[in-house]
Parts: structure tokens; sequence; C-alpha cells
């Protein structure tokens, strides 16, 4: 007889495998049936769906904006050209994570409440949680402590499609609670590396504290720390966002420091009110950086590498190279390196780091 698991997540933009941001769709719970080697969905999510594009004249609605007194972006539309390439790797992503199934290489922690894995680049979300019941159900060394077939599994955070690295994935309703409300209130500490194309900063470290929005239709931006609080066209509202960035190597050269030495320099903040000047003929370069959201705004740490001028390698979306060096990239350069958070059952203070993805190491050579 087959045995009943259910699994449950947050409101995803990814599920569909769509390029473009897609909120604004319900979510219900899906029911799968379990074998000992497999499992197929009984129902499929019903999903009610309203699909945002891009403006297609990005400088009219930045007019408009004006006009009605609007607050107005203050970094810039996406390129025509990433809706090209962002479809091809959409594409790509939603034939790779149909293959995708989890194993034991990619579990950086387990207990009985909680499961944290090391997401690939390339898969979305959606695929890593449903192949979470066959790892548990073919492997020996699972210490579920509760069988397979009566968790409730969630995903306690979200990584974008192309960014690799550490999701946390609970195990029952009352853990999940726990966790979510601890990312919302900012009490999990995170960390992440990117590899950026840009001038070397004359910075080592540095904290940018902006406005985060995305008028109806339109991408996500950057707004000034002032328009916080402000309503957008479409009624969404301006929120807060804090990055602090520091720099591990420029062309190969430096060290990737152990994220626990990470530390703010509360002497050098900017606050942002105006557009970056950013010049764009200048030498580029490679840079390493550590970046810590304190807030987790969607596309944060990429939006504010592209304010600072240092867009992450292969992002598109943010003015980041597709093309660099002769080689072309199917995805941007960003890692989910580090989680420390209080235990939610324990309440003993947890530190789980990803594995360096060899473009990080790559960047360490000179």
């Amino acid at each position: 007889m087959s045995k009943r698991c259910r699994i449950y997540g947050n409101q995803y933009n990814l599920l569909t495998k769509m390029p473009f941001p897609l909120p604004l769709f319900s979510l219900q719970p899906a029911t799968l049936f379990f074998t000992p080697k497999a499992f197929v969905f009984l129902s499929r999510s019903s999903i009610t769906m309203s699909v945002q594009f891009d403006a297609i004249n990005p400088s009219s609605q930045n007019a408009l904006q004006t006009s009605q007194n609007y607050p107005v972006p203050l970094s810039p539309p996406l390129p025509p050209i990433s809706k090209h390439i962002e479809l091809a790797r959409a594409m790509s992503a939603s034939s790779k994570s149909s293959l995708f199934s989890l194993s034991r290489d990619d579990v950086v922690f387990e207990d009985q409440w909680l499961i944290v894995v090391n997401k690939p680049q390339g898969v979305y979300c959606e695929s890593v949680l449903e192949s979470v019941p066959q790892l548990l159900c073919d492997s020996a060394e699972s210490v579920a402590g509760t069988p397979a077939n009566q968790l409730e599994l969630h995903l306690a955070n979200r990584l974008d499609r192309d960014t690799s690295g550490l999701m946390v994935i609970t195990k029952s309703h009352k853990v999940a609670s726990k966790l979510v409300k601890a990312f919302t209130d900012h009490k999990i500490s995170k960390t992440y590396i990117a590899r950026c194309i840009g001038s070397a900063p004359k910075w080592e470290r540095i904290t940018l504290k902006s406005g985060h929005g995305r008028s109806k239709f339109g991408a996500w931006r950057v707004y000034a720390a002032s328009d916080v609080g402000r309503t957008l066209p479409g009624g969404s509202m301006v929120r807060d966002m804090e990055t602090s960035f520091e720099v591990l190597s420029i062309n190969g050269q430096g060290s990737l420091k152990e994220p626990s030495e990470f530390k703010k320099d509360e002497a050098n903040t900017i606050v942002v009110q105006e557009k970056a000047v950013i010049d764009k003929d200048t030498k580029k370069d490679e840079i390493l950086v550590r970046a810590r959201p304190r807030s987790g705004r969607t596309h944060q740490i990429r939006l504010h590498c592209q304010y600072l001028g240092i867009s992450i390698r292969g992002d598109v979306k943010y003015e980041g190279v597709y093309e660099w060096k002769g080689r072309t990239y199917d995805g941007h350069e960003l890692h989910a390196e580090s989680l420390s958070f209080e235990h939610p059952i324990t309440g003993l203070p947890v530190m789980f780091q990803a594995p360096v993805p060899s473009w990080a190491s790559q960047a360490l050579q000179p």
C-alpha cells in the first residue's frame, strides 16, 4: 500500500520554471505517494499566476513615476539582451531540474528536525525540495527520527536559480514556522561569495544602505534610502535593504578568509540617495567579494554589486558580463557560503558552511 507524505513551501517565483519575476500566485501543498524506490505526485499544486514583464519602455516608466511623484529608481533597467539569455537559461535549468536528485554528498548537515544541503547552480529550489524524500528513503545514513512518509517538508530559505549554496529544509510545521520567522526577523546571519568584474574597489570593507522595490510590471531596482516606505506604481512599497561587503581578492591576489572573520566597517557606510557614477571605460578587474546581507530582499546582493560598479560575472540582468576572456557564462557566480542561527529546537548556536565552488578557488589564483 502506498504511503503518503506532504511537501510544503513558501510562495515561490521559480516553481513555474520561468525566467521573469513571478510573484502573485497561490500555492497549495502537493501530495506525494511513496514506494521504497520512488514517489509520484497525486495532485499538483494549484497555481493562480500573474506573469509580470518589464515595461517595454523603461524611460517612459521613469517619466510616469516622476510626473506622479513616485520614487524614481537609481539603478538602470534590465538590458534588452538579458531577456533572451535568461529565457535560454531558464529552459536549460528546467531540463536540468527535472533530472536532478540529491545525493549524500550534497548534504552538509542533518538531524531529526532539519536537513541542510548544498544546492548546485542552475537548479530550482523546488526540485531540491522534491528530491529530499527519495534521499531519505534510500539513505541508510539518514537521521530523520521520523519515518520519511510522515515528514512535513518545508523550504526555510530560497536561492535564485543560478545561485548555489546552502538551503535549509525543515521536517515539520513547528520547525518551519520557527525558522521562517527567524529569517524574517533577520536573526540568521548569512554570508555569500561572488566573483565580480569591474574597477578594483578603493575600499576593503563597505556597507550599503538603500531602498529596494519594483513597480508594477517592472524589475527589481535600487531606490534611495529616503524613499523607504513610499508607494510605487501598482501599490507596492519601497523597503529597506542593507549589505556589507569585504574584498577577498583582486586579480588573484588575496585569500579566502573564514566567514567568522567577517567584520562590518561601521565607519565606511554609504546611505544611497542618488545614482552611482560608474566609469565603464576604465580597466576591468576580477574581484572576489564576500557579502553579508542584513535584510533578505530579492536579488539584494546582485543589485548592490551593480550599484557599486562590480556586477557579478554572468549576471546579465544586472549588467554582469556574459562573455569574459573568450568564455560565455551559463549563470551568475554567487554562492550562499554560510548560515549561522540558533537551532529552532535545541536553542544551541549552529553554523553551517558550504564547500567553495571551483570558480571561487580559481579567483584566488593569479
